[in-house]
């Protein structure tokens, strides 16, 4: 262990002084007595001997500190002074950096050669770091990769349980060299995903009686519903679209055979008003369904909704509970029009979204090919189909140019 070093006031060194200048004993037999170091005995003498006339003449000493405390006074005073007008300087060459060179151009002005660090240099160019390690997400190719975007669609329709994973595995079968990162990507930028039970956006109320799910009979061995007639079975449901500001809400009821859009509005409430008046509107316009299938959602499980199914003595269908895939036909429409109209358009309010709306439902009943009904268009199946029920007595449709 190293030794502690002594320290000695001024007090003992003057009185170890005193007693060599006395010369009694030794300087030897002094430090030895006191036990110091004698070249440190030696050193406390010579420093006595030299400042003796400070005990009697104080002044010299004082107006000696007196002009350094002068001479620091005006060296601090110019410091400040050029340090003051160096900030103002800087703050002004900040201030027009920023506003003539772009954050792109300042990032370049960054050196990890310099010996400021990065953290440093980011504070003077005015520069978030976080910037510095940000790599924009290039936007999904439409010309190069559009050849494996229709492959995941093609998968996806025909199984539209399939997830990122599955289809990935799909892709890779057939051939391509994909990854789950690159699929899942394809399946965001087209606005699909996996149909799975999963909670509903409308929230049941419990009180509310719950009709069973009357489609069961109609499923094949692959456990897919088939209706093969027009206005065997109706189907409905609501989903969200976002707007600029906010949410509005899109109500629609689908022929399931013909895959027509019969009625169809837009709220900014998701309320009863909104699914009993496309009901009120398919059924003014059209011969009743057979069957009309809903979720379990309040809306459709109200006395007002419930009352209008009962008045036309139609039979009343709910999917089971969280099971998205039991209302597929409609599910499959949501896809549609958001990977084909909403995803590719910003909205700024409700006006111009309804607008919209309403081209793309007469494209998608007028124009639209459909594989499921042979290739044909949702307008010439029903419309096709209803012309049986007009020489019956039924309704009179009007004809579709």
């Amino acid at each position: 262990m190293s030794k502690k070093r002594k320290v000695y006031n001024a007090e003992f060194k003057a009185k170890l002084v005193l007693e060599v200048l006395e010369g009694i004993d030794t300087i030897n037999q002094i430090a030895s007595k006191y036990e110091v170091q004698l070249l440190n005995l030696r050193n406390w003498k010579k420093q006595f001997v030299e400042n003796m006339s400070l005990a009697f003449d104080k002044s010299s000493v004082v107006k000696e500190y007196k002009e350094e405390i002068e001479e620091l006074k005006k060296s601090k005073d110019s410091i400040a002074k050029k340090l003051g007008e160096t900030i103002v300087e800087k703050e002004f060459l900040e201030g027009k950096l920023v506003s003539l060179a772009s954050s792109k151009e300042r990032k370049s002005l960054l050196d990890t050669k310099l010996k400021i660090s990065l953290n440093k240099q980011c504070k003077l160019l005015k520069i978030n770091k976080s910037t510095l390690y940000y790599k924009p997400v290039k936007p999904f190719s439409k010309t190069k990769e559009i050849k494996l975007l229709d492959a995941i669609n093609n998968i996806y329709s025909d199984f539209p349980s399939y997830g990122y994973r599955r289809i990935t595995k799909q892709l890779q079968r057939d051939g391509y060299n994909v990854g789950k990162k690159l699929v899942r990507k394809g399946m965001q930028y087209m606005g699909i995903k996996a149909l799975y039970p999963k909670p509903k956006m409308t929230i049941g109320i419990k009180r509310h009686y719950k009709y069973p799910y009357l489609l069961k009979e109609f499923r094949n061995e692959e456990e897919q519903v088939i209706i093969d007639q027009v206005n065997k079975v109706w189907s409905t449901d609501i989903t969200y679209i976002k707007l600029e500001k906010g949410f509005v809400y899109l109500a629609a009821i689908i022929d399931w055979h013909s895959k027509k859009i019969l009625s169809w509005n837009v709220s900014n409430t998701m309320d009863n008003f909104l699914v009993t008046s496309v009901l009120k509107e398919a059924l003014g316009l059209y011969p009743k369904p057979e069957i009309f299938n809903t979720d379990q959602g309040s809306q459709y499980t109200s006395k007002s909704h419930v009352n209008i199914l009962k008045k036309y003595d139609i039979k009343i269908s709910m999917d089971g509970k969280g099971r998205a895939t039991d209302n597929i036909c409609i599910e499959r429409f949501w896809r549609n029009i958001k990977y084909e109209e909403i995803y590719l358009n910003e909205y700024k309010n409700i006006k111009v979204l309804k607008k919209a709306i309403g081209k793309y439902m007469d494209k998608y009943n007028q124009k639209r090919l459909h594989s499921a009904i042979d290739y044909q268009t949702p307008n010439e199946v029903y419309f096709q189909a209803t012309n049986n029920y007009n020489s019956e007595g039924d309704k009179k449709l009007p004809k579709v140019s």
